[in-house]
Formats: C-alpha cells, sequence, structure tokens
C-alpha cells in the first residue's frame, strides 16, 4: 500500500482569523487540481467527511481540502455563553461569541493559508449556510457553490424554524454521554442513528467504526453547538448570489426539512436543486458518485462562463 493511501491527509495545519486558530489539511493528490474546500457541520470535526468520496472527488480533478469550523475539532473553542442549548439558541436575536461573518470569513482564512485565490464550495448542513455566506462576502473568492443538507444562508432565529424538524432536533439535544472517547463514540453512533434515512436498515457496525475514527466531544459539546448555531447572519440576502449552485438535499432527511433546499434554489438565480432518494441527513457511501458527478459538471460550467463575480 502507498504512503499516500495509507495516510491520505496532509499534516493538520493552521489558518488564523484573528484570535481564533482553524484547523485544516489537504487530501492527497495532484497539487494542479481545481481547488475545493469541504466545509462541515454542527458540532462535527472535519474527520467526519468521508475519505472515499474526497478520494472520488480528487480522481475528478479537484484539488481537495477541509477545516474544522470554530469551536470545532482542532480548531479553538470559545468560551461558555449564557446559552448552553442549541435550541435556545435559535431563538435569540443576536450570538453571545461571534457572527455568522466570522464563520464566513473563518474559511477565507483557511484559502488565504493554503494560499488559494478561490475555491469550489462543499458545504454540509451548517457547512451549506456558511458557503452562501461566503459567497455572499467574499464573491470573488468563491468559484461555485454546492450546498446539501443546509438551509438558507440568511435565515435566523425564528425563521429557520420553518425548515427544522424539531422533534429531531430536541432528541438530538437530549442526548447524554460522559465526557470520554467512549462517550464521544456512543454519541457518535446515536446521533449517526438519528440522522439516517429511515428508508434503509441503520448499519450500526458501519456508524461505530466511523465513530471510533472520527471520536470528538463535538457530537454532544451543546455549548459549542449553541455558539455555532446562535452566530446571527447581518449581511445581504441569498437572492443577490450570482455563483453557479447546486442545491442537494436528502429526499428523507429527518432533520432538515427538504422544503430547506427548494428555498435556496428558487431564491438564488438559475440554482439547480436535486433531491438525492435514500438519503437522510448523512453523506451515504452509495450517493458518492452521484455527488462527484454534479461538482463536476457544475465546476464545469463554471469554466465556461469566464468571468466570475
Amino acid at each position: 500500500m502507498s504512503e499516500s493511501a495509507q495516510h491520505p491527509w496532509t499534516p493538520v495545519r493552521f489558518a488564523e482569523n484573528g484570535p481564533v486558530r482553524l484547523a485544516y489539511d489537504r487530501f492527497a493528490g495532484p497539487a494542479a487540481g481545481e481547488p475545493l474546500l469541504l466545509m462541515t457541520g454542527l458540532g462535527v470535526n472535519r474527520l467526519w467527511l468521508p475519505d472515499g468520496l474526497c478520494h472520488l472527488l480528487t480522481a475528478a480533478g479537484f484539488a481537495v481540502a477541509r477545516y474544522d469550523q470554530r469551536d470545532g475539532g482542532e480548531s479553538t473553542h470559545l468560551p461558555p455563553v449564557a446559552t448552553g442549548n442549541p435550541v435556545t439558541a435559535l431563538f435569540r436575536k443576536r450570538g453571545d461569541a461571534y457572527t455568522a461573518e466570522d464563520m464566513a470569513d473563518d474559511a477565507i482564512a483557511v484559502l488565504d493559508a493554503l494560499a488559494w485565490p478561490s475555491a469550489h464550495l462543499l458545504g454540509v448542513s451548517l457547512g451549506g449556510a456558511i458557503a452562501q455566506r461566503v459567497a455572499l462576502r467574499h464573491p470573488g473568492r468563491v468559484r461555485t457553490v454546492t450546498t446539501m443538507s443546509a438551509v438558507p444562508g440568511d435565515v435566523a432565529g425564528l425563521r429557520t424554524l420553518r425548515f427544522i424538524r424539531l422533534g429531531t432536533l430536541a432528541k438530538f439535544t437530549r442526548l447524554k454521554f460522559p465526557a470520554t472517547r467512549e462517550g464521544a463514540v456512543a454519541a457518535s453512533v446515536a446521533v449517526a442513528r438519528l440522522l439516517a434515512s429511515p428508508a434503509r436498515p441503520f448499519d450500526e457496525d458501519a456508524a461505530r467504526a466511523t465513530a471510533e475514527r472520527t471520536a470528538d466531544a463535538g457530537v454532544h459539546d451543546q455549548q459549542a453547538q449553541s455558539r455555532q448555531i446562535g452566530a446571527q447572519w447581518h449581511g445581504g440576502p441569498i437572492s443577490v448570489l450570482r455563483h453557479p449552485t447546486l442545491v442537494l438535499h436528502g429526499a428523507d432527511d429527518p432533520l432538515i426539512k427538504p422544503t430547506a433546499a427548494t428555498a435556496i434554489a428558487a431564491r438564488i438565480p438559475n440554482a439547480r436543486k436535486l433531491l438525492l432518494p435514500g438519503v437522510g441527513h448523512e453523506l451515504p457511501e452509495p450517493v458518492w458518485p452521484t455527488v462527484v458527478g454534479e461538482l463536476r459538471a457544475l465546476a464545469d460550467a463554471d469554466a465556461g462562463r469566464g468571468v466570475r463575480p
């Protein structure tokens, strides 16, 4: 087995946005590929993004990098705030710790550290909302935007609730596990079960193997999740975006309603929506070829435009 196959990611490095340090790495492969930055969801670290998917993306001509959001993984974790419950954080009029603009600027700090003048963005869940905000705030640094299982990037507070299945979110916040590695693994398996498509049997062995590889307290750190979800957006509406945009969403998503994808696609000019049958709030292996093919087509369409925003 080759060295790159054994260790497909570069050693972790850190970008800086003010006092916040952001852990990132790159997938081994040709440096000449088109830059693609992967953006993770609420409470999960960058290891959650499947290596197999990243291998396919590299084979399709992308140079792939990923990073931990602030308050996630190996990136800077901020001090506790008054709101320690993600559900409650949705109702607040402002974030206590930082803004959504700060989180968008984190992505740009990572691009700067990678020496990428611009990049395609693929954001999953919270990462999808952040990807939209990065394109709004830094349009010249973004080539294309792909969101998956995300809400519109310009909604906040009570307006977000129309897209979220509160029953699932409540179950998510009620999960209690010890602050140990074993607790993190058990929490990851429980979260994976909650977010999987009910249309297919849940593979607990596979979920546990993934949890063992990505064990992190973020999946049950409600303080960190509250700070992330409470970060408020003060910028413009997504309707002004002019980037090629792809909106992916699991047809069986038990957390974010597919109407969120409909709203994003309806408001961003020429955005394309694709519902993924048999997919929940997740990135299961059977859907990887579809995701990669769609991103490749989107990037090719961007190359044909000539001029970016």
